[in-house]
């Protein structure tokens, strides 16, 4: 688990982890609704993490789980 800041730019999500200065754009989302935003997300780097889902509120920092790279 991470400590993940997210935030929206452009109509490009930024997926910041500060720990491992990675920062990256989410290219594929489960959930993409106001209502119901998060779950499985691939990175532009090819990693998958899980978002827990919840309202879209952006920016925001949330942990993540990293499920595979």
């Amino acid at each position: 688990m991470a400590k993940v800041m997210l935030r929206e730019s452009g109509g490009e999500i930024s997926f910041y982890v500060a720990k491992k200065d990675m920062e990256e754009t989410i290219e594929t989302i489960e959930f993409n609704t106001d209502e119901k935003w998060g779950g499985e997300v691939e990175l532009s780097n090819g990693e998958i993490w899980w978002i827990e889902p919840a309202p879209k509120n952006l920016p925001k920092e949330t942990v993540c789980k990293k499920i595979s790279d």
